[in-house]
């Protein structure tokens, strides 16, 4: 119930985003009807189009990406008739006869309809569900881990409910913007006698509204123009979350969340199934019956993740110091990004990782759901009775997790070492193994695809699923982005389709890393790295010499910028001098 409730606050913070600009034409135009017959049909179509839509286009299928824009299309044509029917219901009866159902019955015969006290609700009903077939809003951290959990956990009753619940709330405050819109429209018509101009009026945006949505401006300028940004309102419920209950379906890459160690551990559960795991590493399957006996320690990772290569050194410590004291450690390798579905891949990091233990396959998140899982990194402990007695997300809290490592090898009868001397958690890392230098860390974990990219300040903003050519503008405020060339936006990353693309961003960290992917044909991409317009010299990361050349030859995230000393805010910019290479996602430590 709480998830359901912060969904639909979520919702109602969206009357602040600069993406329901769009739909308010759509939405305004009927504020001089009856609500009950009008304005509630046209947000319950709306809510319902919206809820149904991102379930399904959350599960990332082909055919439904498709038919989405195909409808996406057909709702263009019915608001464009919408539009003309407001400002000429006669025109629109005679020439737009074909579209007589969509178009001016949409809103003179429909008005007339309202005004004999008669119907109305149909065609509200039809307006609200093309509205929530066009209605595109702007993926703040609420919306964000809604869709990104339906996309992992795949679409159920639970994520539906929760869209559904965000929509909702979204349909409340504009229930609020129709109640306050009827009643200007209404002192308007009374007093003024201006209210065929205002109907034109809205007809005019209404009309602008579907040229927006149709050249993506609704997800690309409107975001770059927003002057109140709902994210740190929507930040602050999450965090009002308990610790223990993270957004239901929402996957989140975690820094760090201490928990102390005080006592008897409790019992949270048993060992889930591994039978779901897709291929196993390093050896045979396992599973619980042969676990048993074992102190287990279960690592969620990814191998793109700059969180998860963090922790890693912790993890191959202990499963080296403690494998002869009956530590069995797993490694449960769950894909972010498409490529690292891709066994080669995973082997092939595995390999230059150093990792040695079992490493599980969840290319289908079995195992995440099982263990109802929602971060990477994330460590379950598991006892010799197969109990779940402990669990950690994100970086950090090294020392108390070896101590529950140790408690539960004691539990169960096992010799120990000596105790682990203080420099084993604070043995030098280097290369993206290091730790963050949290002190400096002010540019948060940035994604390129369309899903879920944030600050993109290129003019005219994204056009997605489309080959486009992007500029970068003069400057950059910290934390934005911006292409330079001829790229394709796609869901989850940019791809480059002419050599001498660029990407810049203004940034605040020590380190700057960024998951790339060569050419579709394997071929490497070389690159070349500025700061402040200078090649990075000292400051170039392990993957950039130091005037700046590297070359994308493997999928994976490379480390472009680590600078000691003094750390201020700095313009980072890569140009690749060869076509094809695909941009994921900026991270920084």
């Amino acid at each position: 119930m709480l998830l359901l409730v912060l969904a639909y606050l979520g919702g109602v913070l969206t009357i602040l985003s600069p993406c329901i600009l769009p739909v308010l034409p759509f939405v305004f135009a009927r504020s001089d009807r009856p609500f009950l017959r009008s304005g509630l049909p046209l947000l319950v179509g709306m809510a319902l189009m919206f809820a149904v839509v991102a379930s399904l286009a959350a599960v990332g299928s082909q055919w439904v990406a498709q038919a989405n824009q195909v409808g996406r299309w057909i709702a263009l044509v019915v608001m464009a008739v919408f539009a003309v029917a407001l400002l000429w219901p006669t025109l629109a009866n005679r020439l737009l006869s074909p579209f007589q159902r969509l178009g001016a019955r949409l809103s003179a015969s429909a008005d007339a309809a309202s005004d004999a006290g008669r119907g109305g609700v149909g065609t509200s009903l039809l307006i609200g569900v093309a509205t929530g077939l066009l209605w595109a809003p702007c993926a703040g951290p609420i919306l964000g881990l809604i869709l990104t959990g339906a996309a992992l956990q795949g679409a159920s009753v639970g994520t539906s409910a929760l869209l559904l619940a965000y929509a909702l709330g979204a349909a409340t405050s504009l229930a609020l913007a129709i109640w306050i819109g009827g009643r200007v429209f209404a002192a308007l018509k009374q007093r003024l006698g201006v209210g065929e101009w205002v109907r034109r009026g809205l007809g005019i945006a209404a009309l602008l509204a579907v040229v927006a949505i149709a050249m993506g401006w609704d997800t690309g300028v409107l975001t770059r123009l927003s002057t109140v940004s709902t994210a740190r309102l929507e930040q602050g419920l999450l965090d009002a979350l308990p610790a223990q209950s993270p957004p239901a379906g929402g996957a989140m890459m975690m820094r760090a969340a201490d928990r102390a160690v005080d006592g008897d551990l409790p019992v949270e559960g048993t060992l889930p199934s591994l039978a779901g795991a897709t291929g196993w590493l390093n050896s045979p399957p396992l599973d619980g019956p042969s676990l048993r006996g074992k102190v287990v320690l279960v690592d969620f990772w990814t191998y793109s993740c700059i969180n998860c290569l963090r922790a890693l050194p912790y993890v191959r410590e202990w499963a080296e110091r403690y494998r002869n004291h009956g530590l069995v450690v797993i490694g449960v390798h769950a894909p972010e990004f498409a490529f690292e579905r891709n066994l080669g891949n995973v082997q092939r990091a595995v390999r230059d990782l150093q990792v040695t233990y079992p490493v599980a396959i969840d290319n289908d998140f079995a195992i995440w759901r099982g263990f109802n899982n929602r971060y990477w990194p994330a460590h379950y402990f598991i006892d010799a009775q197969g109990r779940i007695r402990a669990h950690h997300f994100g970086e950090g809290n090294y020392a108390q997790s070896e101590q529950i490592i140790r408690q539960l090898l004691r539990e169960a009868g096992n010799t120990l070492p000596g105790e682990p001397a203080q420099a084993m958690t604070a043995t030098a890392r280097e290369g993206v193994e290091r730790q963050a230098d949290m002190r400096n860390l002010k540019s948060p974990e940035t994604y390129l695809g369309h899903a879920r990219a944030e600050h993109f300040a290129s003019p005219g903003g994204q056009q997605p699923d489309r080959q486009a050519a992007y500029a970068l503008p003069a400057s950059l405020a910290l934390n934005e982005w911006a292409l330079g060339g001829r790229w394709t936006i796609g869901d989850e990353d940019a791809q480059l389709a002419q050599a001498g693309g660029r990407i810049a961003f203004r940034f605040h960290a020590r380190d700057l890393h960024l998951v790339l992917a060569p050419a579709q044909d394997g071929k490497p991409v070389r690159y070349r790295v500025r700061l402040d317009g200078q090649p990075p010299g000292a400051a170039a990361g392990g993957d950039v010499s130091a005037d700046g050349s590297g070359q994308v030859g493997e999928h994976r995230l490379y480390q472009l910028i680590r600078q000691s000393g003094d750390v201020r805010e700095r313009t980072f910019e890569i140009e690749f001098l060869d076509p094809g290479v695909h941009a994921y996602a900026f991270t920084f430590g």
